[in-house]
Order: C-alpha cells, then sequence, then structure tokens
C-alpha cells in the first residue's frame, strides 16, 4: 500500500480542491514517462523516435 499510497493522496486533493484540470496533465506526463522507459531497450526504439 505504500507505494500507491501517493495516488491516492493526489486522487484526495484533486475532489477536495476541485483541481481536476491537473489529472490530464499528470496523466501525460505518467504516460510520457513510461513510454520513454519501455522504448530505451527495446527494438521499437527507432521507430517510436522517427513520431518525435
Amino acid at each position: 500500500m505504500g507505494k500507491f499510497k501517493i495516488f491516492a493522496e493526489f486522487w484526495e486533493f484533486l475532489k477536495e480542491r476541485k483541481k481536476w484540470w491537473l489529472a490530464p496533465i499528470v496523466i501525460m506526463l505518467l504516460l510520457m514517462g513510461l513510454l520513454i522507459i519501455f522504448t530505451e531497450t527495446s527494438a521499437v526504439a527507432p521507430f517510436i523516435y522517427a513520431l518525435f
């Protein structure tokens, strides 16, 4: 539960403060980070880099 506590706290922050506009920004940053991590060491990397 310790690793996912930050997500629960972030969700509570969004609900309490009504900062829903932060959710898409954080989601996109996480997706871009995951894309970079997963394509670093794979054979798909040259094709992903060609997209950007």
